[in-house]
């Protein structure tokens, strides 16, 4: 099923293959080839880019993408944008706000080998920047034979009665979703990893910790699968809301201006790491100004307080949003380590 209602900027301008991404393994699809590190370029709906001015418009990133609603009704506690606009509203250049509907866009290799991830794409929880992060990323797992599913998860400050639980809740759900379509979408039920980026990365964070919190009721049979992640990789990710690393909108958003500590506690992902939180994985770079490396020190030290596996990367340069990274950056290694890692732990299959 296509997405049916979208409202994009006016114009909306093509997007090229780059060709230093084709010399790197990128596809005239956009996907990458097995392996490749390279950052891919989101491809265009309805055919290859074209550059000029006679290029026709073109539809943002992930208006072509498989729609799976997350929720058979309204989400848990109501509440939102107007349910009869439509799902998100998305921007030429992916960036997605006014969350109607929650779901999940799906991107499906051309080899799949029997493993899903769910990405969560950051934006201070005030947008969802999801042709940025989530596309692109979900494009290059496409090329390892990954199943991807980018989530459109519910945005706190658009009046959901749920509050900062809304996108926790649809991240969960998104978990035991995967799970449950797993035979419908060519993978196996217990290789269903997460992924995110920044605070898309507290998201997934908090998914790869809470999966036992009782945060909604169920309402229907997919929510008695577990929401238990396989592997969790946590890019550039904002982990805590407690000072001094509390200067962040993701603190702002979900827990206010003046928070209380068990609210700042509550929403910290670090505070509560269970032993049975799966193998992690952690990128960042030691430069960046918003979520400042304490973030994923923080959580590797709570990872390996309870002996859950966790492999920590911290590159020099690299600043923040660096999504599959720079070419030639210290940064741009992560994809090249992370597929290397979940090769070894038997989450990606040759």
């Amino acid at each position: 099923m296509l997405l049916h209602r979208r409202t994009l900027l006016t114009g909306a301008a093509a997007l090229a293959v780059a060709p230093e991404a084709v010399a790197q393994g990128i596809g005239a699809a956009g996907t990458a080839a097995p392996g490749a590190i390279a950052q891919p370029a989101v491809p265009p709906a309805g055919g290859a880019g074209l550059v000029g001015h006679d290029a026709p418009p073109q539809a943002a990133p992930g208006s072509a993408l498989e729609v799976l609603r997350l929720w058979p009704g309204t989400p848990p506690g109501g509440g939102g944008p107007n349910p009869e606009g439509p799902r998100f509203d998305e921007s030429r250049e992916g960036v997605v706000t006014g969350v109607a509907e929650p779901c999940l866009l799906v991107m499906r290799p051309a080899k799949p080998t029997g493993s899903a991830m769910v990405i969560a794409a950051g934006g201070g929880y005030r947008r969802i920047d999801l042709g940025h992060e989530a596309v692109p990323v979900g494009l290059w797992l496409n090329g390892l034979g990954v199943t991807a599913f980018a989530l459109v998860y519910r945005l706190p400050g658009e009046g959901w009665a749920a509050g900062a639980d809304a996108p926790i809740q649809d991240a969960l759900r998104a978990v035991r979703l995967a799970r449950a379509r797993a035979r419908r979408y060519g993978y196996e039920p217990n290789r269903i990893g997460v992924m995110g980026f920044s605070a898309g990365g507290h998201l997934m964070g908090s998914a790869s910790t809470r999966f036992a919190s009782p945060l909604y009721r169920p309402v229907d049979e997919d929510d008695a699968l577990s929401a238990r992640p396989d592997v969790a990789a946590l890019i550039y990710p904002v982990i805590t809301l407690k000072p001094p690393f509390d200067r962040t909108s993701s603190r702002r958003v979900l827990v206010g201006d003046s928070p209380t500590r068990v609210a700042t506690d509550a929403y910290s992902v670090e505070t509560h790491v269970p032993p049975e939180s799966p193998p992690t994985f952690l990128a960042q770079a030691a430069d960046d100004p918003i979520a400042v490396v304490d973030n994923s020190l923080l959580m590797f030290s709570a990872l390996r307080a309870v002996e859950v596996p966790v492999e920590m990367h911290l590159f020099e340069r690299g600043g923040h949003g660096f999504n599959l990274g720079v070419p030639g950056s210290p940064a741009a290694a992560w994809p090249g380590l992370f597929a290397t890692w979940a090769r070894r732990r038997g989450f990606i299959r040759a």
